[in-house]
């Protein structure tokens, strides 16, 4: 699979990558343009365009983009929909809604401030990040298994 979505990610557009890659196709290739150029990459390429606007794997009302790949793909695993509402939390401006929400968006805002000097491009960017998506799932999975 191919995806596409805008350059500069932060939140949304790297925790997508990292639900696709462990979920969905773990050898899925991403794409990150100019937001004026993902449509006709995506057309130019065979490629999903994500996290933009009138798409189906975009915002939706409350929910971000990781909700639609969620809702798409048919996934039901608990800790991934508790790790959904942290990222729907820390993508929209309902940082409240989970108590995790806003500490994602500021480690997330942290790994963008530092790019490009640290971080050349998003595809650095995702490698970097991933692992501290694999770490929210796997607190997630335990404070699920906790209770």
């Amino acid at each position: 699979m191919k995806f596409v979505t805008r350059a500069h990610a932060r939140v949304d557009r790297i925790a997508c990558p990292w639900l696709v890659r462990r979920f969905i196709d773990r050898e899925a290739e991403f794409l990150f343009v100019d937001p004026g150029e993902v449509i006709s990459v995506a057309q130019g390429e065979g490629a999903i365009p994500f996290d933009i606007p009138d798409v189906e794997l975009g915002h939706h009302g409350s929910h971000c983009s990781f909700d639609a790949f969620i809702e798409r793909y048919d996934l039901h695993d608990p800790a991934l929909l508790e790790v959904a509402r942290i990222v729907r939390g820390a993508d929209t401006a309902n940082r409240e809604l989970t108590a995790e929400s806003a500490g994602l968006y500021a480690i997330a805002s942290g790994f963008h401030a530092l790019s490009p000097g640290a971080y050349p491009d998003d595809h650095a960017l995702i490698e970097v990040e991933f692992p501290m998506y694999d770490a929210l799932y796997a607190y997630c999975r335990e404070r699920i298994a906790a209770r």
